[in-house]
């Protein structure tokens, strides 16, 4: 099988439980929309579910592994497994130590980082928020952990157990509203057990597939194994320069907090909603991705390595771009489906819709930054993708500040997306730099396929949607029925406009679809 074969059976495997989870967190968010509403309890939860949400999005999507993987990767090839796993007990326990560490410090000064998140909460907020921040910040041990396992599983070509991870994490949750938060006081302390009842379970996954692999990670190791320094010196960068679009976000639940009560709940299930394509391939193509771009890197392969990172882009703009386009045009009947019930009225339909419309515009970079920032780490450079976020962020800021005032919650949501075309535009040309020519013309005249077909589509859904997708106040089997004739529809549309214009990434999967159903 070709790389670019097992990059995309990997992509497959994370996907489709990438897919299972957004469900399930799609599940949980109507929970919490249905029981809690859009106010005071949700706008506390969700600022302090911010923290253990960001070292999630973090650690076991990718960041720390990022760091990880390419010196793993590189002892196994070098020095041999055996070498590669005393690295990898070492670094558990390291890391193990150092996140014990992070947990207490974050519960004994949540009420400082609480009100630097959202300095704009009531007293009462904020003291609520500051408790379930104490109650949630253990989780950070519990994921960290995840995120390492996920990193010696995927070089060890194993990737549905860390995947599925966080479907454990939202029944959690799910289970936490219905039989925890109804007996205490207040009820969204329920939540945040049920976030440290996820972590725990996400953990324990995950040592199983482990030890089937011939991972052992109580026998003997050094504490500080001279590979870890070569990883310490990547961690840093790689969180922070691979966490922009995290970073983002929780900037905007800062200049939130700011704004009329509710809008933190707006920008997060808007923001939910796109996480939901981008989970399922943007960062599910990156995981599948940086182990077999480490291992080019590491044979000093690097015009393979081009050319993986070039055909990758291409699919990734493929179905990132009609992505877009759909949620656009669909935003107001998709949130009214899946969260318009019980405290989440018409209007705040409304409002998460105007948000989702913002995120919208930049989920194409959203999603192509991803594979280009495992290109960096994969070579094994992370000071420019920190110097690139450093702009980045603070371009989302300035932004964020000169559009709420216009755009209320929704200029928060499109500074982001304005901010994530800056940092994809500025991350291009320095893998240039660095690299040489990356097929720039391929890959733009892919773009052209992709947004051409996409517009084609786009109108094809807004009149099925016209005609198909009810009133936002009709019943939920209308909206279901509307909503999902309207994105078959469009996918159909998309596919022959694809076909007809003889489109190579619709080839591309369809050649990988088939085999997918042969291998089973």
């Amino acid at each position: 099988m070709s790389e670019n074969s097992q990059i995309a059976k990997a992509a497959g495997i994370v996907g489709a439980a990438t897919l299972t989870s957004r469900i399930l967190g799609f599940i949980r968010d109507a929970v919490i929309a249905w029981f809690f509403g859009a106010g005071f309890s949700s706008d506390a939860f969700i600022a302090a579910f911010r923290i253990p949400n960001l070292l999630r999005r973090l650690f076991a999507e990718g960041s720390l592994s990022a760091a990880f993987i390419p010196i793993f990767t590189e002892y196994i090839l070098k020095q041999g497994q055996a070498e590669a796993f005393h690295l990898a007990r070492s670094a558990f326990r390291l890391l193990s130590a150092v996140l014990v560490i992070t947990a207490i410090s974050g519960v004994l000064f949540s009420p400082w980082i609480v009100r630097l998140i959202a300095p704009g909460f009531s007293a009462d907020k904020l003291s609520l928020t500051i408790i379930l921040t104490r109650l949630m910040f253990p989780y950070i041990i519990f994921i960290g952990l995840v995120a390492l396992c996920m990193g010696i599983l995927n070089v060890l070509g194993h990737f549905s157990a860390p995947a599925f991870a966080p479907a454990l994490l939202n029944l959690s949750i799910i289970g936490a509203v219905f039989f925890i938060s109804p007996s205490l006081t207040p009820p969204a302390i329920g939540l945040a057990v049920g976030v440290l009842i996820g972590g725990f379970l996400q953990l324990a996954l995950q040592l199983p597939f482990l030890i089937r692999k011939g991972f052992y990670f109580w026998e003997k190791a050094k504490m500080i194994h001279p590979g870890l320094k070569r990883v310490g010196t990547l961690i840093l960068p790689v969180i922070l320069g691979g966490a922009v679009y995290q970073i983002n976000i929780l900037v905007g639940t800062l200049l939130g907090s700011l704004l009329d009560q509710g809008s933190i709940t707006y920008l997060y299930f808007a923001d939910r909603l796109v996480q939901f394509p981008l989970g399922i391939f943007a960062i599910a193509t990156a995981t599948a991705l940086l182990p077999s771009l480490s291992r080019q890197a590491a044979k000093g392969d690097f015009n393979t390595l081009k050319d993986t990172f070039g055909q990758t882009l291409k699919l990734v703009f493929f179905i990132a771009i009609p992505a877009s386009v759909g949620l656009i045009i669909l935003r107001e009947p998709i949130v009214a489906l899946l969260f318009q019930r019980g405290e989440f009225d018409v209007q705040a339909t409304r409002l998460t819709a105007q948000a989702l419309l913002y995120y919208s515009i930049g989920l194409w970079a959203f999603s192509t930054v991803r594979i280009v920032t495992a290109t960096f780490f994969a070579i094994q450079d992370t000071s420019t993708p920190l110097k690139i976020a450093g702009i980045s962020i603070f371009a989302n800021i300035v932004l964020g500040i000169a559009l709420m005032k216009p755009l209320d919650h929704g200029g928060l949501a499109m500074a982001t997306s304005l901010a994530s075309m800056l940092n994809l535009v500025l991350l291009l040309g320095a893998l240039r730099t660095r690299l040489g020519a990356l097929g720039g013309k391929s890959i733009a005249l892919s773009v052209c396929r992709s947004l051409s077909c996409s517009v084609v589509m786009g109108i094809g859904i807004r009149m099925a949607a016209l005609v198909m997708v009810p009133d936002k106040n009709s019943t939920l089997t209308g909206l279901i029925a509307g909503v999902t004739g309207s994105i078959v529809i469009g996918l159909c549309i998309y596919g022959a406009a694809s076909y007809i214009i003889k489109s190579p990434e619709l080839n591309r999967v369809l050649v990988e679809a088939r085999r997918g159903i042969g291998n089973k």
